[in-house]
């Protein structure tokens, strides 16, 4: 007797083969809705670091777009999973969609581009990731009013990572280098290098943070845990997590940003 997965597998496989072979858009309907709650799981994901008037409906309107293009585009013949394949296309549709909604207040963004040059600033002069007091005094702010900027610029920073972190393939979809890239089956070699180029840049600049913002960024984008579950296992709260957030995005962004002048 067949399990339920086991069943629900034969299905996708024939919805699958209906639409590749004849192009069945019912079919193609099937396998859209099949796959809707990965629209669902990415937008919870977006929406934990988007400002309360972000609706979590827009951005699963926005993801079904991205989902709708992966059925279109996936080959069921390569190996690789179809969610492997169609989680860098939701997100790229959601984050297209709220940068041209341009949702991000013009101070907001001003501020995020101060604090980026003054980290700079002071690494290039301690040749170390500067403390919060040391980067308030740079900026000759209080560390309080340090630490109000940078959760202003959390509710951001999941877009602004998402930029740094990507890689156009042929077909022009943006791909996040912290998820799993698909395998082209005529990779152009150009494109392949600089990938893995801007792959090892991303691995240094992580390893580059203090400690704690390295576990952060590891435990939000490789280990997928939540703002709140972070700050559970550092002992610290959710507002804390999230500024911690911030400013490793801060200086990966100022960083790389350096190594491409």
């Amino acid at each position: 007797m067949k399990t339920e997965a086991g069943v629900k597998a034969v299905e996708l496989r024939e919805l699958w083969r209906r639409y590749r072979t004849t192009g069945d858009d019912r079919a193609k309907e099937a396998l859209v809705l099949a796959y809707a709650p990965l629209v669902k799981y990415v937008a919870g994901r977006l929406g934990s670091g988007l400002p309360a008037h972000v609706e979590e409906a827009d951005l699963i309107s926005y993801g079904l777009s991205g989902l709708t293009a992966a059925v279109e585009r996936f080959d069921p013949g390569r190996e690789i999973k179809f969610e492997t394949f169609a989680i860098p296309r939701v997100r790229g549709a959601i984050l297209d969609e709220l940068r041209a909604l341009d949702w991000v207040p013009r101070t907001v963004r001003a501020r995020a581009r101060q604090l980026e040059r003054a980290n700079v600033r002071l690494e290039g002069r301690l040749l170390r990731a500067p403390s919060d007091d040391e980067l308030a005094a740079e900026l000759g702010i209080k560390v309080d009013e340090l630490h109000d900027a940078l959760l202003e610029i959390s509710r951001s920073t999941i877009v602004a990572l998402d930029e740094l972190w990507s890689s156009q393939d042929r077909g022009g979809d943006q791909v996040s280098l912290l998820e799993t890239v698909a395998d082209l089956e005529a990779p152009d070699p150009q494109a392949v290098f600089d990938t893995l180029e801007r792959r090892q840049q991303i691995s240094q600049a992580i390893l580059a943070l203090p400690e704690r913002e390295r576990l952060v960024i590891a435990l939000y984008y490789y280990e997928e845990l939540t703002l709140r579950e972070i700050g559970e296992v550092l002992g610290v709260t959710e507002s804390r997590v999230s500024q911690m957030h911030a400013k490793a995005a801060l200086r990966l962004r100022s960083k790389l940003a350096a190594e491409l002048d």
